[in-house]
């Protein structure tokens, strides 16, 4: 493949696993704090349609990007509802919040079915924009892209050298010994499932504002599942993460530009393609048992008093 065809593809991959990065590192903000949250492709969907009705009608894109993510955070907190004061069961609780995000998405979104909404465009960024192979690849996009850049190592940090890190850590890990050590575990898993609420609605917003511009039901098509299995795939690391959002939107932007060239292979093989790679990331993935970053205490339920 010569560089005239290599380069755009590579800057497909980029924004193509910009929303797949956002959900996958709000997921695994969720999960270090010992919650599973299996509703993210709903969150997604809510956080999408947030952004794009408040694009189209108060006509700030930034405004609606930021109320997209609250959109996420609010159904999340349904999940945490659920989980921390009622003590239901995380992985139903997370089924039905999906069912929930995506149907009511879907209703609430087809009055705007075609409709675009203003949004997010392409802005290089001054000096790196003019370095060779890589400006067209990670520096010529819209600024939401240049902000997932920055949550990698900012949840690195946070999780490694804060306090309030370490002790989200120590409650989705030994969540009985953080309560008996005075830790409040019931308020780090609440803040967990918030602010990944909230990532993920990011993810949401950043389809309908920077990635089509345009409203149509079943925007987020998958990729909440393929989150879920990436965070699997980056053993809950953020930087692993921005590997396999990329890999996977490197592969969603190939099976797209083969459809357009006209092959011969059916469409419905292609549109195959990046859900086949998420089961063959999960079979490959379970064979990595040991050391994979997998919070202890992840779907486990506390006392809402601990």
């Amino acid at each position: 493949m010569n560089p005239e065809l290599l380069i755009p593809l590579l800057a497909a991959a980029v924004q193509s696993g910009t929303p797949i990065l956002y959900a996958t590192l709000g997921e695994i903000f969720t999960e270090k704090s010992g919650i599973l949250n299996l509703g993210v492709e709903g969150i997604m969907m809510i956080g999408a349609l947030a952004a794009f009705v408040s694009a189209k009608f108060f006509g700030n894109p930034i405004l609606a990007f930021l109320i997209g993510g609250c959109a996420g955070a609010f159904l999340a907190g349904i999940h945490g509802l659920v989980c921390l004061n009622f003590q239901g069961n995380q992985v139903v609780s997370g089924l039905a919040l999906t069912i929930l995000g995506v149907g009511l998405a879907n209703y609430l979104g087809t009055p705007f079915i075609g409709q675009a909404a203003p949004g997010f465009s392409p802005t290089p960024l001054p000096v790196l924009s003019k370095i060779p192979i890589l400006a067209p690849v990670f520096f010529n996009h819209d600024p939401l892209v240049y902000t997932a850049y920055l949550i990698p190592p900012a949840m690195w940090a946070f999780f490694r050298y804060t306090r309030w890190g370490m002790g989200m850590r120590a409650a989705g890990e030994y969540p009985r010994a953080a309560s008996a050590a005075g830790l409040r575990v019931a308020g780090y898993r609440w803040a967990g499932v918030l602010v990944g609420g909230y990532l993920v609605g990011l993810g949401g917003a950043y389809l309908s504002l920077a990635y089509t511009h345009l409203w149509t039901n079943g925007l987020s098509a998958g990729r909440g599942w393929i989150a879920i299995a990436l965070v699997i795939f980056a053993f809950w690391h953020p930087g692993r993460a921005v590997i396999g959002a990329y890999l996977f939107g490197g592969v969603m932007a190939f099976q797209l530009r083969l459809q357009a060239s006209g092959t011969h292979i059916p469409s419905s093989l292609l549109l195959m393609l990046p859900y086949a790679l998420t089961v063959m990331v999960l079979v490959l993935s379970s064979w990595k048992r040991q050391g994979t970053g997998v919070p202890s205490a992840l779907g486990i339920n506390i006392e809402p008093s601990e």
